[in-house]
């Protein structure tokens, strides 16, 4: 890589003409001056096209047939020059720095990728006041951790939040075109197997939700299935890649940490033993993204306010008054699920409270059910 990378911004679109004018101003006006700004269109049917023949030579135009986000990555990587390439959904924007923040990283350290958090905006593209993800991100060498876990073993922000090397692309390219959505989930997973993992701490870029993005509009049985599928490639990947380095890898121990496959185990738990019908109250800090029923099975959240998600209990006695309230208002069940088992120790009160006035149906790694139906529900 030399001194001051070449930076190529790939905005991949298709049927966002209404945003793509926002994407690609975003892109233009970073305050990095070595960039290009590759725009490829998926075969859209919407105004795209005209949007994108405006800019004229300011920009580089790929136009494709529609292939999905798989087909326009490869499209775009192969049109690219960048020592450094991002991929920007054309929903999504940059902030004027992002470039330059995500480089300095790169001369510092030399990372497979660069990722960095992104404000949340809405249709309009005013700030919601959520940053995604709402975790702190990772970043270091997780190279031996990979090796022994698989892959998804670090958080990262979707798309528009990550800068990549272009040789760590190029080991990896192409994408399988399998991946109609869902093609940056592949790149996520394999990069901390290459190089460490670079961060810029603040957010650089904006997240949008606006009712139509393509996989949060699928139903929670669809993408929980689509996850599976897409861990399965990952894994059959690194273990082509180890296997080129002579290292044994141990797939089946890969899949029972990632978090899709263990999602969906705990799903046939909670099938196996709420019935059909049944309301049940899901604590899962709101990380499942189940919406209002598991197959059948209708959720409530805890905490709940207006039917949403509030946040965990300020202690111990409203935690028990939540779920009694629950409890009282029809909910049979509650399930402590993975990755909210913590629950269970932190609030003793409430964990005494299910032992002395509820039936323990299911514990495991993944989860822990308690039948609310009988007992003492008058705690």
């Amino acid at each position: 890589m030399s001194l001051r990378p070449f930076v190529s911004i790939v905005i991949n679109n298709y049927n966002y003409g209404r945003f793509l004018p926002e994407a690609i101003a975003s892109a233009l006006d970073q305050t990095y001056p070595s960039r290009e700004v590759v725009v490829v269109d998926d075969g859209s049917t919407d105004d795209s096209r005209q949007v994108i023949a405006g800019y004229g030579d300011r920009i580089l135009p790929v136009l494709q047939e529609n292939g999905g986000q798989a087909s326009a990555f490869n499209a775009g990587l192969r049109a690219s020059r960048g020592e450094v390439v991002l991929f920007l959904d054309a929903d999504d924007v940059l902030l004027p720095g992002a470039v330059e923040s995500a480089v300095a990283v790169f001369e510092r350290d030399r990372p497979a990728k660069v990722h960095w958090p992104l404000w949340v905006i809405d249709a309009q593209g005013r700030r919601t006041g959520r940053i995604w993800p709402g975790q702190r991100l990772p970043q270091g060498d997780f190279r031996e951790m990979t090796r022994r876990n698989g892959p998804s073993i670090s958080q990262s922000p979707p798309t528009s939040g990550n800068a990549w090397a272009r040789d760590f692309l190029e080991s990896v390219f192409p994408v399988p075109e399998e991946y109609r959505l869902c093609a940056d989930d592949y790149l996520y997973a394999l990069a901390p197997a290459f190089g460490p993992i670079g961060r810029v701490p603040r957010p650089q870029g904006c997240y949008r939700l606006h009712g139509r993005n393509g996989y949060l509009t699928k139903s929670f049985d669809e993408r929980l299935e689509l996850g599976c599928r897409v861990q399965d490639q990952q894994c059959a990947v690194l273990e082509r890649y180890f296997g080129g380095l002579g290292v044994t890898a141990d797939v089946p121990a890969w899949k029972a940490r990632l978090w899709f496959h263990r999602v969906r185990r705990a799903v046939r738990s909670i099938e196996a033993s709420i019935p059909a019908g049944g309301t049940f109250v899901l604590v899962d800090d709101d990380q499942w993204g189940a919406g209002d029923a598991v197959r059948g099975r209708r959720r409530r959240h805890f905490v709940e306010r207006d039917g949403c998600y509030w946040g965990p209990p300020a202690d111990d006695s409203a935690a028990v008054a939540e779920l009694a309230g629950l409890r009282r208002g029809g909910a049979d069940f509650v399930v402590f699920a993975w990755p909210s088992l913590w629950w269970l120790e932190h609030y003793p009160a409430l964990h005494e409270y299910l032992r002395k006035g509820a039936r323990a149906a299911w514990w495991d790694e993944d989860l822990a059910l308690f039948d609310l139906r009988g007992g003492n529900g008058a705690h």
